[in-house]
């Protein structure tokens, strides 16, 4: 569902609307400059921290500013001011020198960093302790720019402060069969 929607795949059936205008091949890479996706996984590289969360940026060419409050948000900033290096911290190859955590933290610190007006979060803060998790999401609840979040979650807790909720199921189709 969530691919259908960052415009990854498009809909069988029916149409994505934004804002009333429906999303086509003329306006989908718009859409998809508007999103930013935050997997349970995150994409690390070997190199250092402020690098892996300006994704795509030179060290020289990083708004260090941006960089600061992003990683404020996503709850690293004290653990980042804690390392000998800072934000020039390697965190080695798929992020081997941290921890599922901090991996995800800094996938949210990206997310935040590019400044996205829509967040998706696949089970993006799996990984983090119950305050850290509400703290980032209060932090992006405070945020004087308001985003719209779409989460996936299996912890309930992850979604109380959610407009909506929808719940998926999948249906077994052997047992659908016989009624």
């Amino acid at each position: 569902l969530l691919d259908v929607l960052m415009g990854l795949f498009n809909p069988t059936e029916g149409s994505i609307l934004v804002d009333g205008v429906k999303i086509n091949n003329q306006n989908k890479q718009s859409w998809q400059r508007a999103i930013s996706h935050v997997p349970q996984s995150v994409f690390l590289f070997n190199s250092p921290i402020d690098e892996n969360i300006a994704f795509g940026i030179s060290g020289e060419n990083i708004d260090k500013k941006q960089l600061f409050q992003a990683s404020k948000k996503a709850q690293l900033d004290e653990l980042i001011d804690s390392w000998p290096n800072k934000y020039k911290t390697n965190i080695g190859e798929k992020g081997i020198n941290i921890s599922g955590g901090q991996q995800q933290r800094i996938g949210i610190a990206r997310a935040l960093y590019n400044n996205s007006q829509v967040l998706v979060f696949d089970e993006a803060t799996s990984a983090l302790d119950n305050k850290t998790e509400k703290n980032v999401i209060n932090a992006i609840e405070q945020d004087d720019d308001k985003k719209t979040v779409f989460m996936i979650a299996h912890r309930l807790t992850t979604l109380k402060n959610c407009n909506k909720i929808l719940e998926l199921k999948i249906l077994d189709k052997t047992k659908d069969a016989s009624l």
